[in-house]
């Protein structure tokens, strides 16, 4: 099968029922992408497909299009140069453990890139099936909409 990770074409030969989790963490090595859960509930595993955030825990490969855009935190930004979102999350300093934090943001840029002046329960409703064990949900809200602050100016 063949996807593009984070602009790169990759070729990957698994069984149709893997999921895509482990299709990136496993087979190819892109550790950004977390596990959570396993169900599909908490979101750390939480990527983009052709633009869809999606639960990658649950995606399986065989589902996939033959070419399907994967796109994980990785290849959101850099470290050199950040996501608008990534931005965000710094100036608000949203993670305390950090770990559902991937997942948080694959969210929060996949709203921000169907709305953006996303209002604050449209935020919450987008934001909602992602988890954060620490509660930092507020700062969650307040970087999203300074982002989406960010966008509209650009």
């Amino acid at each position: 099968m063949k996807l593009i990770v984070n602009g790169q074409a990759r070729e990957v030969d698994v069984e149709d029922d893997m999921p895509l989790l482990w299709v990136l963490r496993d087979e190819l090595g892109v550790t950004g992408v977390k596990y959570g859960c396993g169900i599909a509930q908490c979101g750390a595993c939480t990527v983009h497909v052709d633009g869809q955030a999606v639960r990658s825990c649950q995606m399986s490969a065989g589902s996939l299009e033959d070419g399907a855009e994967v796109t994980t935190i990785e290849g959101l930004g850099t470290p050199e140069a950040l996501n608008v979102v990534q931005e965000a999350w710094i100036e608000h300093q949203v993670a305390q453990c950090g770990y559902c934090q991937s997942g948080q943001i694959m969210q929060a840029a996949a709203l921000l890139e169907m709305n953006d002046a996303p209002t604050d329960a449209e935020i919450d409703a987008a934001m909602s099936g992602n988890l954060c064990r620490c509660g930092t949900y507020p700062r969650i809200r307040a970087a999203v909409k300074s982002a989406a602050t960010k966008l509209q100016e650009a």
